[in-house]
């Protein structure tokens, strides 16, 4: 089972992964967060921002 990245539409494995899981796709490396695995879908993970010790 593929997902299409969101960058560059290549094919991402999302076999043996869970929802909310990251992996990189194999082209061009983006960082990716399994949305679907039943209908293979995956999204652009966000950015790891500060929390300012809050």
């Amino acid at each position: 089972m593929a997902a299409h990245c969101p960058e560059c539409e290549a094919d991402v494995e999302v076999q043996g992964l869970m929802v909310g899981e990251i992996t990189f796709c194999p082209d061009c490396n983006a960082e990716l967060e399994v949305i679907n695995v039943e209908q293979p879908e995956v999204a652009l993970a966000p950015e790891v921002e500060e929390d300012w010790g809050e």
